[in-house]
């Protein structure tokens, strides 16, 4: 009789409006290539804390920005950290998985980060700008950000905001990674059109960069994606660092890159298992 296969249950929101991508076709996608090794549910953000205790793992996927459900996430942390319930990315992530405080952390380390402060009245320690961008702190997805003139970025505000100068970049690129295994970039040739991506070929520079924030993450498994723009004089600066679930724009990849993507997710996932004791094969 063989042995049986991992349960996972898959987490997603398939109706999440997101602008310029298909949460949806990206997560038909992969659930169909990996109900090749797993047996495989699919269930909304709102009731996962209710249902994963029947499943050997949780695989968090484009389950949209927190802030839609923040009681159901909060709570589904808590259950899966208290009741041991491996979790694919692992709850442990650094970057916005927690919200926005490590932008803080790494401009303070001198990290190649656009610089941040955590409030209007610090921005004085910003390089002077003509304009500034003010987002939430637990912000996603360009939810409730400001592009703002100098003469208003230091005005005080309502909520727990974070303050850039507004950096007119070249481009952004996007690196990504199944554990801490780069597998393809992607980037936006036209900044206007953030989601309208095309491959992108890293040099080696540009992929030590990508690493640097990988390896300050310290999760030694699951999928990341380091969001990068190439500032006015020629370097690059971490955008953002998405560990909870990030969008991987698969349909802008040629099959056997994506193809790839896939097997090294597989593969990472049975090693996660392995080592979490969550697999009952």
């Amino acid at each position: 009789m063989p042995a049986t296969r991992p349960r996972i249950l898959y987490v997603t929101d398939l109706a999440y409006p997101a602008r310029g991508r298909r949460y949806c076709d990206e997560d038909v996608f992969l659930t169909s290539r990996l109900r090749e090794d797993f047996d495989l549910a699919l269930c909304h953000p709102r009731d996962a804390a209710a249902l994963m205790g029947g499943f050997d793992a949780v695989v968090v996927r484009n389950s949209g920005p927190v802030l839609g459900y923040l009681d159901a996430y909060e709570e589904f942390r808590a259950r899966a950290l208290a009741g041991g319930v491996p979790v694919y990315n692992p709850l442990t992530g650094r970057g916005d998985m927690t919200g926005k405080q490590y932008l803080l952390d790494l401009t303070d380390a001198g990290m190649p980060v656009i610089p941040t402060v955590g409030r209007p009245e610090d921005l004085h320690r910003l390089p002077r700008a003509e304009r500034y961008v003010v987002k939430p702190r637990l912000g996603a997805d360009s939810h409730g950000l400001r592009i703002v003139p100098a003469a208003e970025a230091s005005a005080p505000v309502d909520g727990d905001v974070l303050v850039q100068p507004y950096v007119d970049f070249a481009y952004e690129v996007s690196f990504y990674f199944v554990d801490h295994d780069f597998q393809y970039a992607l980037h936006a040739p036209d900044p206007a059109a953030r989601w309208r991506l095309e491959p992108y070929r890293p040099t080696p520079a540009d992929l030590d960069f990508a690493r640097r924030f990988v390896e300050w993450n310290t999760l030694g498994h699951g999928i990341q994606r380091v969001d990068a723009c190439r500032a006015p004089g020629g370097e690059l600066l971490l955008v953002e660092l998405e560990d909870l679930n990030p969008y991987l724009s698969l349909d802008a990849l040629d099959d056997t890159t994506r193809d790839g993507f896939v097997s090294s997710m597989v593969a990472s996932l049975h090693r996660f298992l392995g080592e979490s004791g969550g697999s009952r094969g």
